[in-house]
């Protein structure tokens, strides 16, 4: 049995540290400073909630440059992780009556299996309420997170609609 100055050194050779509540890695740290300066996370947790109302939403109800004129976009968030469902699943709500939905991922980095089931009842829904879904650019990491569920052509993707 290793004590905990002993666990600390072991994991500092492999640039982890050790605190209270995790183990974070260095990406994380950088994560942390970069919610420190910006005051927002994105994922729809306390700092969301205490931004002025105008700027929780990232639904711009604007036309879809597919040319239909009453589609409304949601921009998927950089970190679309359990954390930020609910945030998400709002803005589905919001914007479910409008119809046509583009959802624009370019800016999406991380993605997780709550965001896919989470993509997937959004676009049922939207279909059985007789709208349509349409993605807004392309992004590696929601298509091989998708091909590893087996789910690109369930969202209906734009590499899986090629294939």
């Amino acid at each position: 049995m290793r004590n905990l100055p002993e666990v600390c050194a072991l994991l500092s050779d492999f640039g982890l540290s050790i605190s209270t509540k995790a183990i974070r890695r260095p990406a994380d740290r950088q994560d942390m400073r970069r919610i420190q300066r910006d005051g927002v996370d994105g994922m729809g947790g306390k700092r969301t909630a205490k931004q002025p109302k105008e700027a929780k939403s990232a639904v711009a109800a604007c036309a879809a440059p597919t040319g239909d004129d009453a589609a409304a976009v949601v921009r998927l968030p950089v970190d679309c992780r359990l954390a930020a469902q609910a945030g998400l699943k709002a803005q589905f709500e919001e914007v479910l009556h409008k119809g046509d939905i583009v959802l624009d991922v370019e800016g999406l980095e991380r993605v997780d299996t709550a965001a896919l089931q989470l993509l997937v009842l959004f676009r049922r829904e939207l279909e059985s309420r007789g709208g349509k879904l349409a993605w807004r650019g392309t992004n590696a990491v929601l298509d091989e997170a998708a091909s590893l569920l087996g789910l690109e052509q369930l969202l209906n993707l734009p590499a899986a609609t090629l294939a």
